[in-house]
C-alpha cells in the first residue's frame, strides 16, 4: 500500500524561499577588506539571488552548465549559491589556494560557462588567461566603479551591472530532487584533482543533518560564522544549513587572522563558528597573549584534520566547547561529529578530552564499517584498527567525469576512505592515520597522528608532523618535524623524547626529531605529508 503523503522534491531554492520568508529580517554580515562591513538579510539576499537567475538565463546558461566562482565568503557569493544551483545550473566553487595549474586543470575538466570571480583573484585568472575555455564569461564581484582593467582576459563585467534592474522575483524551476546544484574538487594531493558533484536531495539531507544538536549544532537563536571557506566542501554544508535555520549569518571575508576573526566574533555576536585547527591555533594564541575571553563564543565546529587535545583544552580554558566533525569532500562532507551521550556526564576532564578527540560517532542516515585486512570487520573495541568505508545519501557514488578512475568506489556501494580507524561499541571512531600515513614499525602501526598531538602538548611545540623513514631492521621509523612557539626556547631532542614517557609505548618514540622554521600545507590547511616526506 502506498501511503497517502505530498511529494515535494528537496530543492535548495526551498531554503532560499523559506529563510526569506520566516526568517526575512535576519542579518547576513559581510566582512570586506579593509576592515569594512556590508550588512543584508535573508529577504534582500533572495531578491538579489533572483536577479541573478535572470541574468543567467539572458546569459543562456542552460540547465546544467557550470558557474565557477573564486571568491572568499560573502553575501555576494552566497548569492551565487542559489541563483546558480536554485536556477538548474551548477555552482562551482574553486579553491583559489590550489596550485595554477590545478586551477586550470579544474575550470578545463569542469568546462565552466561563467566565471565569478573576486577582483583579488584576477591574477590567477590572468596567469592561466590562454587555458580558459573560450566561451567562459568573466564577472568580477564588485560594482561598476570598482570593475579593474585588464590586458590579458576578455572584457569583464561588474557583478552588480549584470544584475541591476532584473526583476527580483524568479519562478524558480521545480526540479527533480536528484539533480546536480553544486560541484567541488578535491585538494588533488594523489594525481589531478577529483570533482564531487552533489544534488539538491544530497544538499538539503545534509543541511538538516548537520543542524542537529549532535551534529554542529544550528537554531535561529544562532549567529554563525563559517570560518571554513565557501570554496572548501560548500563550507561543510553552513551556506545551507544556516539560512535553513534562520540564524544570523557572518561571513569572515579574507581577514582570518586571529586579531580580525576575534574582532568580529565579539563585535557581531557570533556564539558559533567552524574552521580548521590551525585557525583555531592562531586565535587561541591571539586571546591568550591578549589576556582576552569571547563575549559570546559557545562552540567551534572542527574538521578537516584532527584537533590536538593541549588546542581543545586551551579553547576549552577561553569558554569554547569544541566539537569534532570527521568528512570529506566526497561525504558532503560531515558524516561524524562528537558530541557526548548520557553516559559521559560524569566522566572526568581527562575521559572528556578523549572523547571529544574522536572524530565523533555517525549521522542518522550515514553507515560505516571498519574493515581488517582479511575483509572482515574489525572489533568496535576502540582498539583494533581497520580501514573506514562509508555510504549514504550524501556520500558520492563516483567522480564527475572520470567513470572508469574510481577505485575508491567499490561495486558493493561502499566507499574507501582512505582512513584507518578505531570504533568503539557506541559508534566513536577516531582516526589513527591515512593508510597513506601511518608508520609501519617492526611488523606493528604506529599513529603519526598520535605522535603529532602528543609533540603538540609540548610548551614550546606549536606545530608537529610526523612521517617515516625507511629503516633496515624495522622497515620504518618515525621521524618528528617541529615548529616551535615565537620567542620560546629550543627544547633539546632528548627533552621531546622524554616528553612521550608514560604516553605511548617506548617502541613507538621517534628516533629522529628536527626543527624547522615551518611545515608546509594543501589548500585546505591540511599538512602536506608529500613535501615533508622529501625532508628525510
Amino acid at each position: 500500500m502506498q501511503a497517502l503523503m505530498m511529494d515535494r522534491p528537496l530543492l535548495v531554492s526551498a531554503i532560499l524561499d523559506h529563510a526569506a520568508a520566516y526568517h526575512g529580517d535576519t542579518e547576513v554580515v559581510s566582512a570586506e577588506a579593509g576592515g569594512r562591513r556590508s550588512r543584508t538579510t535573508y529577504a534582500a539576499l533572495a531578491r538579489r539571488a533572483a536577479q541573478l537567475a535572470h541574468a543567467l538565463d539572458e546569459m543562456r546558461l542552460g540547465s546544467g552548465d557550470r558557474v565557477a566562482t573564486l571568491a572568499w565568503n560573502s553575501a555576494r557569493h552566497l548569492e551565487l549559491y542559489y541563483g546558480v544551483g536554485g536556477s538548474g545550473r551548477v555552482c562551482h566553487t574553486i579553491n583559489p589556494r590550489l596550485f595554477k595549474e590545478q586551477i586550470a586543470f579544474i575550470i578545463q575538466h569542469a568546462e565552466d560557462r561563467a566565471l565569478f570571480v573576486e577582483p583579488g583573484f584576477l591574477p590567477i585568472l590572468e596567469a592561466i588567461a590562454d587555458q580558459l575555455p573560450k566561451t567562459c564569461r568573466i564577472v568580477v564581484l564588485c560594482g561598476a566603479d570598482d570593475l579593474p582593467t585588464s590586458e590579458t582576459l576578455p572584457a569583464l563585467t561588474a557583478y552588480e551591472d549584470l544584475i541591476v534592474g532584473r526583476p527580483e522575483a524568479y519562478d524558480w524551476p521545480s526540479l527533480d530532487e536528484n539533480t546536480a546544484c553544486a560541484l567541488c574538487y578535491t585538494s588533488g594531493t594523489t594525481g589531478d584533482p577529483k570533482g564531487v558533484l552533489y544534488s539538491h536531495r544530497s544538499t538539503v539531507l545534509h543541511a538538516m543533518a548537520i543542524g542537529w544538536p549532535d551534529a554542529l549544532g544550528v537554531s535561529a537563536a544562532d549567529t554563525v560564522c563559517p570560518v571554513v571557506p565557501m570554496f572548501h566542501v560548500n563550507a561543510w554544508g553552513l551556506p545551507y544549513a544556516v539560512p535553513m535555520m534562520g540564524a544570523k549569518l557572518v561571513m569572515p571575508g579574507p581577514n582570518l587572522d586571529g586579531a580580525s576573526l576575534a574582532r568580529l566574533f565579539d563585535e557581531e555576536g557570533v556564539t558559533m563558528s567552524a574552521g580548521v585547527p590551525t585557525i583555531w591555533m592562531a586565535l587561541t594564541a591571539h586571546m591568550e597573549k591578549e589576556g582576552a575571553r569571547f563575549q559570546k563564543l559557545k562552540r567551534v565546529a572542527v574538521g578537516g584534520s584532527a584537533m590536538p587535545p593541549a588546542l581543545t583544552s586551551r579553547m576549552n580554558a577561553l569558554g569554547v566547547e569544541v566539537r569534532h566533525a570527521w568528512g570529506m569532500t566526497e561525504t558532503s562532507p560531515v558524516g561524524l561529529a562528537s558530541a557526548p551521550k548520557a553516559k559521559h556526564a560524569g566522566h572526568s576532564d581527562e575521559e572528556r578530552l578523549a572523547l571529544v578527540a574522536k572524530q565523533g560517532r555517525p549521522l542518522f542516515g550515514m553507515e560505516f564499517r571498519v574493515e581488517g585486512a582479511d575483509g572482515g570487520d574489525v572489533a568496535r573495541d576502540g582498539k583494533s584498527f581497520g580501514a573506514l568505508l562509508v555510504r549514504g545519501p550524501w556520500v558520492a557514488s563516483r567522480y564527475f567525469g572520470r567513470d572508469a578512475e574510481s577505485p575508491n568506489f567499490r561495486p558493493d556501494g561502499w566507499f574507501e576512505t582512505g582512513d584507518v580507524v578505531t570504533m568503539d561499541a557506541d559508534g566513536y571512531v577516531q582516526i589513527v592515520d591515512r593508510t597513506k600515513d601511518v608508520v609501519k614499525s617492526g611488523g606493528e602501526w604506529i599513529s603519526s597522528i598520535d605522535l603529532e598531538n602528543i609533540a603538540v602538548g609540548h610548551p614550546a611545540v606549536a606545530e608537529a608532523a610526523v612521517v617515516a623513514r625507511a629503516d633496515e631492521k624495522w622497515g620504518e621509523r618515525p621521524v618528528l618535524f617541529l615548529v616551535l612557539k615565537p620567542g620560546t626556547e629550543k627544547p633539546g631532542v632528548e627533552d621531546i623524547k622524554a616528553f612521550y614517557d608514560g604516553k605511548v609505548a617506548r617502541w613507538c618514540v621517534p628516533d629522529d626529531v628536527r626543527f624547522v622554521d615551518d611545515l608546509p600545507h594543501t589548500a585546505t590547511g591540511k599538512l602536506r605529508k608529500t613535501d615533508i616526506r622529501k625532508l628525510v
